[in-house]
């Protein structure tokens, strides 16, 4: 199952970074990133508030020495930390593009210092779910800005999934994130399961409630992915009598009129049966 929201991600901004990607059938990739700024919580705030009024924000912040990770949108559409290659929208190739910016400086490569802890684990977990390889497709990491051993080739850039930093997509001229230690990125994600060594067959995990996307996504007007998604769980729980056309991505008074009367049958009143998802609502319905 693909992630689109990490789990104890800090929500920064309004949720609403992009949109869908012109490239979906190319696989899927991560761009690493450096802010050029120091770390902490106070860079934490000021980096993420600047990304949002200039219009750059990536997916994903992370703070490499407190391992603190907040996420402007989800993993499924663009970001907009990339310069466009000619006609190509670079954020937008890919089934996903997904772009990290760390909280460090190119100049002193942040795998000498970081403390990678759970979130890092998260991050990389989320990262795996979309098939995205542990590689480098592109080969070496820029050690100073113009190294010509950074490659920027469009074909490699076009066709191949895995792993890039800035300094290699084509139509940029940064050479962030400088010299990491690949080895050390992929050594610090979670180790892949061998399912025990008992001869028993390792029981599936139980599924679980996607993660509430926020109730920005549900206000008047609004038309996206997780409308369809609520209005598709709402007709496998019986509420199907609401709608004369099958559920879409355009947030109706019909979806209103479904989610209240679910919400009454979990036997609220008043404000918690409003027609207006929350986390509860969308937890129960998807339980």
């Amino acid at each position: 199952m693909t992630t689109n929201w990490i789990s104890g991600a800090e929500r920064l901004g309004d949720g609403s970074i992009g949109g869908e990607m012109d490239k979906p059938d190319a696989p899927a990739r991560v761009v690493w990133h450096t802010t050029e700024s120091g770390h902490g919580d106070a860079a934490f705030k000021n980096v993420a508030e600047y990304l949002i009024k200039i219009g750059a924000e990536p997916h994903i912040l992370y703070d490499p020495t407190t391992d603190r990770i907040g996420q402007f949108g989800p993993l499924n559409e663009s970001a907009r930390a990339l310069r466009n290659d000619g006609d190509t929208r670079t954020n937008r190739v890919g089934k996903v593009c997904i772009q990290i910016e760390v909280l460090a400086r190119a100049g002193k490569p942040f795998t000498g210092y970081w403390k990678p802890g759970p979130n890092f684990k998260k991050l990389m977990t989320a990262i795996r779910s979309w098939g995205i390889p542990d590689a480098f497709p592109m080969g070496a990491l820029a050690k100073e800005y113009g190294d010509d051993d950074a490659k920027r080739t469009r074909s490699v850039w076009l066709t191949k999934g895995g792993h890039y930093g800035h300094c290699n997509i084509p139509g940029n001229d940064h050479w962030d994130p400088g010299a990491i230690d690949v080895k050390a990125l992929f050594a610090a994600a979670p180790k892949p399961s061998t399912g025990g060594n008992s001869g028993k067959p390792t029981p599936a995990p139980k599924p679980s409630a996607p993660a509430f996307p926020g109730a920005y996504y549900f206000r008047p007007g609004a038309k996206n992915q997780y409308v369809t998604m609520l209005g598709r769980q709402l007709v496998k729980k019986g509420y199907g009598r609401f709608y004369k056309v099958g559920p879409g991505p355009q947030w109706t008074a019909v979806d209103r009129a479904a989610v209240k009367a679910f919400q009454k049958a979990q036997g609220w009143t008043g404000n918690d049966a409003d027609g207006y998802p929350g986390p509860q609502t969308w937890k129960r319905l998807f339980s």
